[in-house]
């Protein structure tokens, strides 16, 4: 198991879902965590789970699609634990509908919390992270980004820009001992999958070569794996968490 102690990680919209996974498994290994979501009680209840198993962290409320709080945030963490080595670009969310049906408000709203967001906190990272020669990002992008989906024009295209920045600032920040991966999840259980009629999971768990559905824990092993000094020579890679949905 990679160690991660003595770090100190980052994780957007850790209150929930597959973030929480994150921030839990990064505590797990040695990390200090600051979990975030915009609900206090969520990133708070993270927190307590890691504290519980021992850990240490930080909670911070904060719109990581405002640069103002996502400054504010990482000031804190700062000038909590002294520097910041690993960013989990986690936060997310969605608004589907086909494309002639979509409101343009929901296209921009996407784009804002699951591009803007990684591309602020990235941003306000960088200073320490090269100042340290060290640092660890880590964005969470979707099959969908790869693939596309249909009804999800502004999902996809964030997630498609996810990889595209991905790339492109790995490439800017190799030089200092940084690495920028993306994880690509395929479909994973969420609370969000749990009330889908069965018949639709049938068919999406039929389209998976492995035969199963994803488990946070599969996702929160793979961003690990990233954000550890074990993935010190893979940078601008996409790792698909999918069971081959996605291949090639």
């Amino acid at each position: 198991m990679a160690d991660l102690s003595g770090r100190v990680a980052v994780v957007t919209g850790s209150g929930r879902g597959i973030g929480q996974c994150v921030a839990i498994e990064l505590a797990r290994r040695g990390a200090k965590v600051v979990t975030n979501d915009l609900s206090g009680c969520c990133a708070e209840d993270t927190l307590a789970e890691i504290r519980q198993n021992g850990g240490e962290g930080l909670a911070i409320t904060a719109d990581v699609s405002d640069a103002q709080q996502v400054e504010d945030m990482m000031k804190t963490v700062a000038d909590t634990f002294g520097k910041i080595d690993i960013l989990v670009n986690n936060a997310g969310t969605t608004r589907d509908n086909l494309m002639m049906r979509m409101p343009e408000a929901d296209w921009d709203l996407i784009l804002r919390v699951n591009l803007k967001s990684a591309w602020l906190c990235s941003k306000a990272v960088l200073r320490p992270m090269m100042r340290n020669r060290y640092g660890r990002i880590v964005n969470m992008t979707s099959v969908s980004g790869i693939a596309g989906q249909a009804g999800q024009t502004n999902y996809s295209a964030s997630k498609a820009g996810l990889i595209g920045m991905t790339k492109a600032l790995a490439r800017e920040v190799a030089s200092r001992s940084i690495t920028v991966n993306a994880v690509a999840p395929g479909f994973i259980k969420t609370m969000l999958t749990e009330n889908l009629p069965q018949d639709i999971l049938d068919t999406l768990v039929n389209q998976i070569p492995l035969g199963r559905w994803g488990t946070v824990e599969d996702v929160a092993a793979a961003v690990a794996f990233l954000a550890s000094d074990e993935a010190s020579y893979i940078t601008g890679h996409v790792l698909s968490v999918d069971g081959g949905l996605v291949m090639g």
